[in-house]
C-alpha cells in the first residue's frame, strides 16, 4: 500500500462538468474527502468499498479547520492508500489546493493535481456572460471576496478603477461593502450579476447595476455559494436590458 494524495476539481458544481480524468480518479480512490461545492452524485464513481468523508468548510457554520484536514489526510493516507481530496472548482482556484498538497509531501506522501472547471469562468458561462469578448472586455480579474482576516481584499480597491471583468468569489458576505466601494469611485453604474449555485438545477440569477444589486440579492433572497460578475459583458446577458428598466422605476 502506497500512500497517496490526489486532488481532484469537481468543477462548478453540475456533476457532468468532472473532467474524465478526475473520473478515472475517483475510479482508484481507497479514500474520498469531499467539500460543500462538489456535487455529492461523483462519489458514485468511487469503489463501495472506499471510505467517503465530508470536510466541508463553509462560512457561518461548523465546518473542519484546515490544520485538522490537513492531518486527517496524512493519517488516511498512511493507513488506506490512496485519498482523493475532492474539491468543488479547482484545487488550485482558492480551494486550499496547494496548502494540503505542501503539507502531505512533508510526510513523503504523493501527490497529484487533477484540475477542474472553475466556477469563475464558468458560472459566468451558464448564464450566457462571457468573462471576454471582443470589443468590450479584454481581460478579467479573479478575486476572493474575503481575504484570511476577514476583509475585502486590496485588489478590489484596484479592481474598481480598471475596466476588466472582475469575477469575486466568497464575497456575498461583503457585497455591501464591495458595491459601495464601486459607488464611491463614481461607477456605480457598472453592470453586475450575482449568480447562486451556478451551473446547478436551482441556478438563481439577479441582474442588474451594481448600486442596484445589495438590494435586489436581499429582496430575492440569494444566498452563498454565489459568484459574482462586474462589468460590461454583463450587458451581453439576454436579461440585462430588462433589468435596467426596473432599476430605473425602482429609483423612481
Amino acid at each position: 500500500m502506497q500512500p497517496k494524495l490526489t486532488l481532484v476539481g469537481a468543477g462548478p458544481g453540475d456533476g457532468e462538468l468532472i473532467t474524465l480524468k478526475g473520473i478515472r480518479t475517483l475510479q482508484q480512490a481507497d479514500v474520498v474527502l469531499y467539500d460543500d461545492l462538489a456535487n455529492s452524485t461523483l462519489l458514485e464513481f468511487a469503489p463501495e468499498r472506499a471510505l467517503k468523508m465530508y470536510v466541508g468548510k463553509r462560512a457561518g457554520r461548523i465546518s473542519f479547520p484546515q490544520g485538522e484536514i490537513n492531518r486527517l489526510i496524512v493519517r488516511l493516507a498512511q493507513e488506506h492508500g490512496h485519498v482523493v481530496r475532492l474539491k468543488g472548482g479547482d484545487p488550485y482556484v482558492f480551494g486550499r489546493g496547494y496548502e494540503e498538497s505542501n503539507y502531505v509531501r512533508q510526510y513523503g506522501i504523493a501527490c497529484e493535481v487533477v484540475s477542474g472547471v472553475s466556477s469563475c469562468i464558468a458560472v459566468p458561462a451558464s448564464q450566457g456572460i462571457p468573462v471576454t469578448s471582443r470589443g468590450v472586455s479584454e481581460s478579467f480579474w479573479v478575486i476572493t471576496g474575503t481575504t484570511r482576516n476577514g476583509e475585502l481584499s486590496d485588489d478590489l480597491k484596484l479592481a474598481v478603477q480598471s475596466n476588466a471583468t472582475i469575477v469575486v468569489l466568497m464575497g456575498l458576505g461583503k457585497i455591501n461593502e464591495l458595491c459601495a466601494m464601486y459607488c464611491q469611485a463614481g461607477r456605480g453604474h457598472l453592470p453586475m450579476a450575482v449568480v447562486q449555485n451556478g451551473t446547478r438545477p436551482d441556478e438563481q440569477c439577479v441582474i442588474g447595476q451594481v448600486w442596484t444589486i445589495p438590494q435586489l440579492v436581499a429582496e430575492q433572497g440569494v444566498g452563498a455559494p454565489a459568484v459574482l460578475i462586474i462589468g460590461e459583458v454583463v450587458t451581453l446577458h439576454p436579461s440585462y436590458l430588462s433589468a435596467c428598466l426596473q432599476s430605473v422605476v425602482y429609483s423612481h
